[in-house]
């Protein structure tokens, strides 16, 4: 065989198996040098197993894997940086209160006299952010840099290693629009000096924009690859993905609106740079729009009393309302869904039930605050069937779910409470098509019951066809909300730009 038709990186029959689960089942992957290719599929299709077979993560069942036509074992991560794979994953593997360049040659420090040669250290870190055109402070402590810094970081770290394949998984999940711009530069950089770039993403534009060829996970096993994106097109994309044809992944579904059920009057608080004041009714879906750093999340932590703020009123049911706690909040049907729900949503160590029960548990324990796991048993069911989790059973631990499952749950969590006001913040950030659809129909179902919903989404197509109504704020203001009929990308984007 000639040696320009083998391929970097190629995967063979790789099988990997679980208790009770095939997470892999003999899936066979090829990627080129200097090709950018795309893997796509629901949450819980196998990706991010494969990712961590060749990270050494995970030791495949069976297979192989081959590296320019020569076999490899991996028996940990040590052996494939040594062959030269890095995975760039979406929780990045960096060491805050350390600096950028020790960040970069965590390692390998360069040595002289067996000492540390931080003249070298820094050397070598301002070649490399030189390369990635990053101008960042080698001597700066990675706490206080931005998530798309972080990430350029993760980039250099792989390329002083040598690597010649790289994975990205949801790399752009909390970039802003100009961060992700920059990382696509650097990942098309990295396609033209002959890298293999393996790229997991659940966003579409992304895939047709960047990518030069895509396969489609489902359940564990490889169901197509695309090797050239020429006639390709976005249902063919989700057919693959989901097992059917979605028309409109959004399947936005009209209905009037009730009375006011909150009403924000000149709130101001840490996050705001000036008052804010806006109403919100029954059977609505109130969108929030804006760039990173706009002040959508600190507004929506003063709703729900996670911040306290210094101004202003806030009515709920015609009532003015101060709540001392989030707890409070809770108890008169606010909840919020956060944005990090790894760190904020979910309870990692506790089973799906617990995650599910956890607030409504005041109206099942007995007079002594007794449990009745019995009853608790049938409302995490009953959410689990509801909303279709995809478990094992109730008792599986939570963090085992993918991150679509995991909002699902945290969805059963207020949907078996007594919530009148669900805020959502990015609710499906990293989780796939399919998903998505289905958050999408429980949020309308809620909403036709009498239910408000506030909807904060940096998908500019998302909050435009999910919401009745879309309000945008800019540096802590909030500048103007506009009807469903006037919110184009044009006026959104026009209001959030600085200007």
């Amino acid at each position: 065989m000639d040696q320009s038709d083998i391929p970097l990186l190629a995967v063979e029959d790789i099988s990997v198996e679980f208790p009770g689960v095939k997470a892999l089942n003999s899936v066979n992957l090829e990627v080129r040098g200097g090709q950018i290719h795309a893997l796509m599929g629901e949450n819980g299709a196998g990706k991010s197993t494969l990712l961590k077979v060749l990270s050494g993560v995970n030791r495949p069942s069976s297979g192989s894997i081959y590296i320019e036509g020569k076999a490899y074992t991996f028996r940990g991560t040590a052996d494939a940086i040594k062959a030269g794979i890095s995975i760039i994953y979406q929780e990045l593997n960096l060491v805050p209160q350390m600096t950028v360049a020790e960040n970069l040659l965590l390692g390998q420090f360069p040595a002289r006299h067996g000492f540390v040669n931080h003249g070298e250290m820094l050397k070598r870190a301002l070649e490399i952010m030189a390369k990635l055109d990053e101008p960042l402070d080698p001597d700066e402590k990675v706490a206080s840099l931005s998530i798309g810094q972080r990430q350029m970081i993760e980039i250099g770290k792989a390329l002083l290693r040598d690597a010649k394949i790289i994975a990205f998984d949801e790399p752009t999940s909390s970039l802003s629009a100009r961060e992700t711009e920059n990382l696509k530069r650097v990942i098309r950089q990295l396609r033209q000096d002959g890298c293999a770039i393996v790229y997991v993403t659940h966003r579409l534009d992304e895939v047709f924009d960047l990518c030069d060829a895509v396969t489609v996970f489902r359940d564990g096993t490889r169901i197509h690859t695309y090797t050239t994106m020429d006639g390709l097109t976005e249902k063919d994309l989700v057919r693959d993905m989901v097992g059917r044809s979605i028309q409109d992944i959004y399947g936005y579904r009209t209905r009037p609106l009730g009375e006011p059920l909150l009403e924000v009057e000149e709130l101001t608080g840490p996050g705001l740079s000036a008052p804010v004041s806006f109403t919100l009714h029954r059977n609505e879906i109130l969108g929030f729009f804006g760039l990173v750093g706009a002040g959508r999340t600190e507004l929506m932590r003063l709703l729900c009393s996670a911040t306290e703020p210094t101004g202003g009123r806030i009515l709920y049911q015609g009532v003015p309302v101060h709540f001392n706690t989030p707890r409070d909040a809770v108890r008169r049907g606010i909840a919020m869904c956060p944005e990090d729900r790894k760190k904020e949503g979910i309870f990692p160590i506790c089973s799906v039930s617990d995650n599910i029960n956890i607030s409504s548990r005041r109206f099942q324990s007995g007079p002594l605050g007794w449990l009745h796991p019995r009853e608790e048993t049938r409302v995490a069911l009953d959410q689990i069937q509801r909303l279709g989790i995809r478990t094992r059973d109730h008792t599986t631990s939570i963090v085992t779910l993918s991150g679509g499952n995991q909002q699902k749950a945290i969805l059963g969590r207020w949907l078996a409470d007594k919530i009148d006001l669900l805020i959502l913040d990015e609710p499906t950030r990293g989780i796939d098509v399919g998903a998505r659809r289905e958050i999408y129909d429980i949020l309308y179902g809620l909403a036709e019951k009498g239910k408000a919903i506030i909807f904060i989404s940096s998908d500019l197509p998302e909050v435009i066809s999910v919401c009745d109504r879309t309000a945008v704020m800019r540096h802590g203001r909030l500048i103007k909300t506009f009807s469903r009929d006037q919110a184009t990308p044009e006026n959104l984007l026009s209001e959030a730009l600085p200007s």
